[in-house]
């Protein structure tokens, strides 16, 4: 194939395609123990999170000597309203947090960066994006899955060299793998990447890339046809962006997060050459999920500080608002939605500071905890968004403006609700983690069991499978019988005052109840297992209730032995306990008693168009045009609207 060679059309995958593209892509041992994939198996593993692991006191004094000086610079440099206002970061606050080091957190100190740990890097996230969330997500964008991180995973030591100082201090990066009709299935990747000497020439169209307005450097994943000597594959490179050839044809604007420069990028007949290339060609969508195991805890920092700052808006507005008599908050309807928001703040801080914990000490594997985190927190964050604007009744619709215009206190929660509703979705769709997920935590199963409920493997194939699996759930499933949940004086230790130890021993036993449940379904389902998708979230978001659980357990206990609000932190932790186990009997009722094969039918009908009748009544005001725009391969007919800030 020549260098000007270009696809006529998507590649056609099939869903089975699709699947092997995304097993292949996903890490196939577990080096590490992970406390979550113990969990999903019904063993609660307490070991491998208590105590709660701590930051080095090095890093630690970096970390807090950096946070006072983002601090100081994000109450006097940044005004988030007018980011809200212009939809634009101005370029001196930019230009200010490379100044600071801000664009370097991750990066290690030889090479320019503070050298952060994950644990004060998402503190950092956390402030900055309480000032503005834009600014929030410019800086993870460029580092949690930009440049930097791959390369510190999978570059060579000349790239590292290379890139990482500039990253560090004065190149804003993005990372570019959708496209306008591949969003979750990376299996149809139509931008390639075609041999051509020392070279590769890049043809494609990226959508929805973060940053990648004013981004100096590139990560694009792009298809390497096979051909001799090449062993093709979707690869990774980092491109410059003002090379030949690439446009960014549009700045997209969203429901919130408008202070964001995320846009449509271009590239027709790119030149790259082989040493940007990162890792070995087909390594592509490796290199991204790897990455993206740490990189999604950014996303929990954020939410983080939408809850804090929920809590705070709570308190004090329901204090002053007074109804029938008393504050607000002293009516049960409203008082219950504060309780919430404290609670489930002071666990998503526990979710988020112990999985930053974890993966900075790097004995264990927490590509299940870094999802669950992602996953819980910005379900939770959203719910406590709405809580707020709900407690803050007709001044929680109202703009921050339009309060200040009239003589009250701009508060933005309206805004807050729109720029949270996109962690739903980026980095992971909610749906598409639950099937993540659920994929890791049923890897045990799948080892020994896979080529059992596979429809298209042999009798010979299943009769050894089943062989195999009945010595490993013969091992497994007496020990999902009992355990310490059972047994009144486990896990004493985390009773003072407030007993938290019963808590923990539902995990224990509830863990145990989730594994039984699983195996269960397996046995029901087998091959179709993969399509009980409403089945698995639950599972998943069992998981995640639990996980969340014995992190607020395992923090109070931190807090108290460090006499640090100790009491307060085991009160917060029992209430959240408390409400966290409700919803996880709601959840293993819904296992069983659901409306999945009904909501099947409905679905049917309505592509049908069986319910189209029910439309009726209504106009469109939907513009004329294609739901997905056409990403030809072809020099760009467009204006390049890419605006590196120097």
């Amino acid at each position: 194939m020549s260098a000007s060679t270009t696809p006529s059309s998507r590649p056609a995958v099939t869903e089975r395609e699709a699947r092997e593209v995304a097993e292949a892509a996903r890490e196939q041992h577990w080096r590490k123990p992970s406390f979550a994939k113990e969990l999903f198996l019904g063993r609660f593993r307490l070991d491998l999170i208590h105590p709660h692991p701590l930051p080095d006191e090095e890093l630690a004094q970096r970390g807090e000597e950096f946070l006072a000086k983002l601090r100081d610079f994000v109450e006097t440099k940044v005004d988030g309203g007018l980011i809200e206002r212009e939809a634009r970061i101005p370029d001196e606050v930019i230009d200010g947090l490379k100044e600071l080091g801000a664009f370097g957190m991750k990066i290690d100190t030889k090479y320019g960066g503070l050298g952060l740990g994950q644990v004060y890097y998402n503190k950092a996230l956390a402030l900055a994006g309480s000032a503005s969330p834009a600014i929030g997500v410019l800086l993870s964008a460029h580092q949690s899955i930009g440049v930097p991180q791959p390369l510190k995973l999978f570059g060579t030591q000349e790239q590292r060299e290379r890139f990482l100082p500039r990253c560090a201090r004065t190149d804003i990066s993005a990372f570019l793998l959708t496209e306008p009709d591949v969003g979750s299935d990376p299996a149809r990747l139509a931008t390639t990447a075609v041999p051509d000497g020392d070279d590769y020439v890049l043809d494609g169209v990226k959508l929805w890339t973060t940053n990648g307005v004013v981004a100096d450097l590139l990560v694009v994943m792009a298809r390497v046809p096979k051909s001799e000597g090449h062993r093709g594959g979707i690869t990774a490179f980092v491109v410059e962006t003002n090379s030949p050839g690439v446009t960014v044809e549009n700045r997209n604007a969203f429901m919130g997060l408008r202070g964001i420069e995320n846009g449509v990028t271009r590239f027709h007949q790119v030149r790259v050459p082989a040493a940007n290339r990162v890792g070995e060609e087909g390594q592509g969508l490796k290199i991204a999920l790897t990455t993206l195991n740490t990189g999604r805890l950014s996303l929990p920092a954020s939410c983080v500080a939408a809850g804090k700052w929920c809590l705070k808006i709570a308190r004090e507005w329901s204090a002053a608002r007074e109804q029938w008599g008393k504050p607000v908050a002293h009516h049960e309807a409203v008082g219950s939605k504060i309780s919430f928001i404290a609670a489930t703040t002071f666990a998503l801080e526990a979710v988020t500071d112990l999985a930053s914990q974890m993966a900075d000490e790097d004995r264990n594997d927490i590509r299940i905890e870094g999802a669950l985190a992602k996953l819980y927190a910005s379900e939770m964050a959203w719910t406590m968004a709405d809580e707020l604007v709900q407690i803050r009744g007709g001044r929680g619709f109202e703009t921050a403006d339009s309060l200040r215009a009239r003589g009250e206190r701009g508060v933005p929660a309206e805004q807050l609700l729109r720029d949270l509703r996109i962690n739903r979705i980026f980095e992971g769709s909610t749906e598409i983690m639950h099937l993540l997920i659920a994929r890791e935590a049923v890897d045990a199963h799948l080892s020994v069991a896979g080529d059992l409920i596979d429809p298209e493997k042999s009798l010979g194939d299943k009769a050894r499978a089943g062989a195999n699996a009945g010595v490993f759930y013969a091992k497994w499933l007496p020990k999902l019988v009992a355990g310490p949940g059972q047994l009144p004086a486990s896990y004493g230790e985390f009773k003072h005052g407030v007993d938290l130890s019963g808590h923990l021993r539902y995990v224990e036993r509830t863990a145990r109840k989730l594994a039984r449940s699983t195996f269960y379904a397996m046995s029901r389902w087998q091959g179709r297992m993969e399509s009980k998708q409403g089945f698995l979230g639950r599972i998943v978001d069992i998981g995640a209730e639990l996980f969340a659980m014995s992190a607020a357990c395992v923090r109070a206990e931190l807090l108290r032995s460090q006499g640090d609000h100790g009491r307060e932190a085991y009160q917060l932790a029992d209430v959240f306990c408390r409400q966290a186990r409700i919803r996880v009997e709601e959840l293993f009722t819904r296992l069983w008693t659901n409306t999945d094969d009904l909501d099947r039918k409905v679905v049917k009908g309505v592509l049908s168009g069986t319910y189209e009748w029910l439309e009726q009544g209504i106009v469109d005001p939907s513009d004329e045009g294609p739901w997905i725009a056409d990403a030809t391969p072809g020099p760009s007919q467009k204006e390049n609207v890419h605006r590196p800030i120097r």
